[in-house]
This record gives C-alpha cells, sequence and structure tokens, in this order.
C-alpha cells in the first residue's frame, strides 16, 4: 500500500514532467513565431519597391580606399532594374594611398564609358572615427568624383541612411539586408550580392527612386 508520502510525491513528479512538457512546447512555439516573423520580413524586404523616377544608367559607388564597391544599373519604367555590372576596387595593404586613388579613378572611369553611364550616384561618408580616417575616405570620394566628371557624368552623393530608406524600407538595415534587398530588387544581381557592391547597388537605386530630391549635386 503506497504512502501518503509516496503518493504526493509522484503527484509532484507528474505535474513537474506536465510543466516541462508545456515549457518545451511553449519553446518551440516562440522558435516557429520568429521564424515566421523573419521570413516575413525578409520577403517586405524582397517586394518593397517604389516607382522609379528616373530612367537611364546609373554607377553607383561605395567608396572606401581598400574596398570601394561599383555598381552598374539600367533603370526603365516599367520594369524592374536591370543589373549590368559590379566590381569591388580591393587595394592591398602594401600600396600606398596615391596607387589606391589611381586604381579608384580608373575603374570608376572604365565604368562610367563602358556603360555610358549617365548619372553617378555616391554614398557620402557620415561617421569617421578620426581625421586621418576622414581624410582617407576624402581620398577615395574625391577620385570617384573626378573620374565620374571627367567622364561627363552627372554625380549625387546619398547619405546612408537615405539610402537604406529609398531601397529597403528603414534607414538603419544592416548590410545583410540591403544585400538580400538588391539580390531581390534588382534583376541579374549576384546571389549573395557582396556587401560593397550591393551598397553601391543601393545608392544608384537611391536615386532612380528619389530622382535627386534627396541627394546632393555635386
Amino acid at each position: 500500500m503506497a504512502t501518503s508520502r509516496k503518493l504526493w510525491s509522484d503527484k509532484l513528479s507528474a505535474v513537474g514532467k506536465s510543466g516541462a512538457a508545456v515549457s518545451s512546447r511553449n519553446i518551440f512555439a516562440e522558435k516557429s513565431l520568429k521564424k515566421a516573423r523573419t521570413r516575413i520580413l525578409q520577403d517586405s524586404l524582397g517586394a518593397f519597391a517604389p516607382p522609379v523616377q528616373f530612367e537611364g544608367v546609373i554607377l553607383g559607388v561605395d567608396p572606401s580606399l581598400r574596398g570601394t564597391g561599383l555598381a552598374v544599373l539600367k533603370i526603365a519604367k516599367g520594369s524592374r532594374p536591370l543589373y549590368l555590372n559590379s566590381m569591388t576596387v580591393k587595394n592591398s595593404p602594401d600600396l600606398s594611398v596615391a596607387e589606391c586613388i589611381k586604381n579608384i579613378f580608373l575603374r570608376v572611369d572604365e565604368f562610367v564609358r563602358r556603360y555610358k553611364v549617365g548619372v553617378v550616384s555616391i554614398e557620402q561618408s557620415i561617421y569617421v572615427q578620426n581625421n586621418r580616417v576622414a581624410l582617407v575616405l576624402g581620398s577615395a570620394r574625391g577620385a570617384a568624383i573626378a573620374a565620374a566628371a571627367v567622364a561627363g557624368a552627372e554625380i549625387f552623393e546619398y547619405a546612408p541612411l537615405r539610402i537604406k530608406q529609398a531601397v529597403v524600407g528603414f534607414g538603419r538595415a544592416s548590410k545583410e539586408q540591403v544585400s538580400r534587398t538588391m539580390s531581390s530588387l534588382v534583376d541579374g544581381a549576384p546571389k549573395p550580392f557582396p556587401f560593397d557592391e550591393a551598397d553601391a547597388a543601393a545608392a544608384a537605386l537611391a536615386h532612380a527612386f528619389t530622382k535627386g530630391r534627396r541627394g546632393i549635386p555635386v
């Protein structure tokens, strides 16, 4: 015959197992909900596409001395943006600043002339850690602007926050979100889209979606 202590022990054990089962089900449900929300967010990012306000070929530039992103897009009303080409101008650490500037200038000049680019859209450098970094970023930006100007393209600058707002829908989007969105919005775009090149493509689309209203003519 079971003692009262044994009966209470069995009851508490059953409650504990039941509680653990309920807890496991809750955790599973929360994980499933989180995954569903993530999929919805990714789908909404890919579906976000304001009507274009500009038609033509745009070169987007994400300037950096050691890794400038370039992306050329063809924009036509009634059609999805078309990917033409992109690259990251990678300058190794053993190259001097002058050599890096030269490489950026040559690649931008090459892209503008080869694809008959009418507009160059450049991401602004907003936050820098110190004066040295500001000078380095300014050099890369200046090389891209000079090449575009020599080739006869019209040039606009856009703040990173404005670019993300225009193409993703919110200004604090991560590089991963920008990359996924560019792969979804642009026909023929790489998957995955390299971060620097995706940022450059986003700069190009920002101009296509706003037609310079939020950009600064250079």
